[in-house]
């Protein structure tokens, strides 16, 4: 299969995509040749980006913003619902310090964040 040799060659298709996006609704039928054209396309951009832009891994203090964000939790809330002091939670969100093992279950039950993410393991 063609493989994107370059970047001038990633941005030209990358613009196309998303005009074919803008073109291409749920209901086009797949035999369409815009689908046709986006589907392929679609992957090749990805395979470049995947190479050229990874996406780097998640931090806990990273995840813990995030769900703090989402649950609309203040530190002060984290803390009580972790059972814990508001500045433990404090050395989470700036990386100064590591749950311990209890902890790390609790963040992995009440906030629903990825055992291997608190463990450090991705």
């Amino acid at each position: 299969m063609a493989q994107i040799k370059n970047e001038k060659q990633y941005q030209i298709l990358l613009k196309r995509v998303e005009n074919l996006m803008d073109i291409v609704k749920e209901d086009t039928p797949p035999d369409d040749p815009d689908f046709i054209e986006l589907d392929l396309l679609a992957d090749l951009v990805e395979e470049y980006g995947i190479e050229h832009y990874p996406i780097g891994k998640p931090s806990l203090n990273d995840v813990l913003k995030l769900r703090m964000y989402e649950m609309d939790l203040t530190q002060k809330s984290l803390a009580e619902l972790l059972g814990i002091s508001a500045p433990r939670v404090s050395e989470y969100l700036t990386g100064k310090s590591e749950p311990t093992f209890q902890v790390a279950c609790k963040m992995h039950r009440k906030l629903n964040i990825d055992a291997n993410i608190i463990l450090g393991a991705v």
